[in-house]
């Protein structure tokens, strides 16, 4: 099984451990992700809303770059996964425009065909590997360790372009993080938005957003795992922040799964993130 990996611009510039988890994961589920070359911004969820052609583009012409591959692409990013499925099925309906984003493209010789899918990892570990490979694969599962679940907006939403998922109440998550032998809790507001878009602009709100929520996983479970690089920044960082940080360590999916899978604490990137994880060590079997 082969996919063209779309790592983004966030977890290549800051988070290395979601890179490198996801990486390892795949392949020990036998997954090979192949990097593409040329990729470049995905043209992110909020350029449409300033120029419509520019974003398609930008997002065309990495999707091109997959078809050429001929591979569909696999993202870590939710807010990659919405531009770039978005894109993908606007040009596929619309002839008119996909007409004049291929004008765009010819500029540096692409053409969007509409030949591949993509799909979040976690999608892509659902649908493709499926639930009964991954717990079969475990050696090492996590019993009695209590995860808060961070699904994010992008992953779900608009619900009729991701086609992915209850968008009010999303099993996904909850059911990968269960197969790794750790529990999924239930706490409430867990689909609020992390606030993350408008860190730049009102950083007080993210951060007293984003507290609030930690605090609230804090109540219920001993660490929270997202799925999005921009959502982990945002419950990492506002307890970096905050004089009275609650230590609830914030950890990416692939990482979990990658410790149920046996592979090393190390080499997952677990170091790297900035509020200590080595607690779930405490919950390893096996």
């Amino acid at each position: 099984m082969r996919y063209a990996f779309f790592v983004g611009c966030t977890a290549l510039a800051r988070l290395w451990g979601y890179e490198t988890s996801t990486r390892k994961t795949a392949e020990k589920l036998g997954v090979e992700l192949v990097d593409m070359p040329g990729s470049s911004c995905c043209g992110t969820t909020y350029l449409e809303t300033l120029d419509e052609v520019t974003a398609l583009a930008m997002a065309a012409r990495n999707i091109c770059i997959a078809e050429k591959m001929g591979l569909d692409i696999v993202t870590i990013c939710n807010g990659c996964t919405e531009a770039l499925t978005k894109a993908n099925r606007t040009l596929k309906e619309n002839p008119e425009l996909r007409k004049e984003i291929n004008e765009v493209l010819a500029e540096v010789g692409r053409e969007f065909k509409g030949t591949v899918e993509v799909k979040h990892f976690v999608r892509m570990l659902k649908e493709d590997i499926g639930l009964d490979k991954i717990k079969a694969t475990v050696d090492h599962p996590l019993e009695g360790l209590k995860v808060g679940a961070h699904y994010g907006c992008h992953m779900l939403k608009p619900s009729d372009v991701m086609l992915f998922d209850d968008p009010e109440a999303p099993t996904t998550l909850d059911e990968l993080i269960d197969a790794t032998g750790a529990e999924s809790i239930a706490y409430p507001n867990r689909l609020e938005c992390c606030t993350g878009p408008i860190m730049g602009v009102r950083e007080d709100v993210t951060w007293s957003v984003g507290l609030e929520k930690v605090e609230t996983v804090k109540k219920y479970a001993d660490i929270m795992v997202t799925a999005c690089p921009f959502c982990y920044l945002t419950y990492e960082r506002c307890q970096l922040v905050s004089d009275h940080s609650p230590g609830v360590p914030v950890v990416h999916y692939p990482q979990l799964l990658g410790l149920a899978l046996g592979l090393d604490y190390e080499e997952l990137g677990l170091p790297s993130n900035k509020i200590d994880a080595s607690c779930v060590l405490d919950y390893l079997e096996g």
